[in-house]
């Protein structure tokens, strides 16, 4: 009786419907379901490309600009053969620290995937890069291979040595031996630390390998020409000579 009356409304009330409920609810099948989360690892090349380059600003306590660093970036492993990876600026995630006499900038990818730390200090009127640290956590590079963390540093050296509020700046490849496995190079640089005016580079300081790449070229060109100038001049001095040594009839 329950039913019929039921039924009777669901007619004549327009915007009522009967569901059923004896019909189990089905769970959703695989390919509804939300995926998880994949992990971030970086895929090595077998061959090289110049690496994108990134400007990355790092502030201290006080909100000031107090590194500044644009560069581009190539992780080089040895694995049986010489592999290949670029850090793509767009998933870098900046971090350090700024204090009077030291300073560290960090660059990181997603799941720790990757990372390069330089640490700073500063020397009365000079700052430089101590230390270098980096790794990466790529993709295997043969089928069933292990998964594999590449790492390494450079410790206690002066790299980058520039008078503070300066930049040093170099065009030419910084290629850094970090272990057995792991190289990064930088090509690009352009790096300023401690004393930044307004977030700014100040005065660049060149590279050494930019200015014998700039000068030489001058210096061979100008020996050329001091060459050719040496024997034109020494064969009119002769011509001149044997001119002289005959008389005239």
């Amino acid at each position: 009786m329950v039913l019929r009356s039921l039924f009777f409304l669901a007619v004549l009330l327009p915007g009522v419907h009967l569901q059923r409920h004896d019909t189990p609810v089905q769970p959703p099948s695989d390919s509804e379901r939300p995926s998880e989360a994949q992990i971030y690892k970086p895929v090595l090349q077998p061959s090289e490309a110049i690496p994108p380059i990134g400007t990355y600003m790092l502030k201290n306590r006080a909100g000031k600009p107090c590194i500044k660093a644009t560069v581009g970036v190539e992780y080089i492993v040895i694995e049986k053969k010489t592999w290949y990876f670029n850090l793509d600026p767009s998933r870098v995630r900046t971090s350090g620290h700024c204090d009077d006499r030291d300073a560290l900038l960090s660059f990181t990818l997603p799941d720790n995937a990757a990372s390069l730390q330089l640490s700073f200090k500063k020397e009365k009127t000079l700052f430089y890069v101590t230390k270098l640290t980096a790794h990466v956590s790529p993709l295997p590079v043969c089928k069933g291979c292990s998964n594999k963390t590449y790492s390494g540093l450079v410790d206690h050296e002066k790299l980058f040595k520039t008078a503070d509020g300066q930049s040093f700046k170099c065009k030419s490849e910084n290629l850094l031996l970090m272990s057995s496995q792991l190289q990064i190079k930088l090509v690009p640089v352009q790096i300023q630390a401690f004393t930044l005016s307004r977030g700014q580079y100040g005065k660049e300081m060149e590279c050494w390998a930019d200015f014998n790449k700039r000068v030489i070229p001058i210096i061979i060109g100008a020996t050329v020409l001091g060459l050719l100038l040496i024997a034109g001049l020494t064969y009119l001095f002769i011509k001149d000579r044997r001119t002289q040594g005959y008389d005239r009839l």
